[in-house]
């Protein structure tokens, strides 16, 4: 088994890439907000506005401004329908900007329910 770990720069494409991830086989996925050295660095300098003690509220609505890292835990055989399925959704990845995919072995899973038996996901 494979994990892939896609860091989305355009949070407008997350739906659209997971409908793709979906069809290319993919049985679920993890998505959260992130934020890369850079754009962080940007976004706490522009933040003079935010309180000394800040809450999650003062936060919502810089979400739009995070990029989305999405996961999956897939058979070997399918990588490859998922990075065309990427590629086919944010453009090459070779080009700065699209995101950064990175596929790792992984050696054990626990807590998934056994691969090809897993609900799908809803409609």
């Amino acid at each position: 088994m494979k994990m892939i770990l896609f860091v989305l720069n355009d949070p407008s494409k997350v739906q659209e890439l997971l409908d793709a991830w979906k069809e290319a086989g993919a049985t679920g996925a993890t998505v959260f907000f992130s934020t890369g050295m850079g754009r962080f660095h940007q976004s706490v300098a522009l933040c003079d506005d935010l309180p000394l003690m800040p809450s999650l509220s003062d936060f919502d609505d810089r979400d739009e401004n995070l990029s989305r890292t999405i996961f999956i835990i897939i058979q070997d055989e399918l990588v490859g329908q998922i990075i065309s399925a990427t590629e086919r959704i944010v453009g090459d990845l070779d080009k700065p900007g699209n995101g950064i995919l990175i596929v790792l072995p992984t050696d054990s899973v626990h807590g998934l329910i056994e691969y090809g038996k897993q609900t799908p996901w809803p409609e």
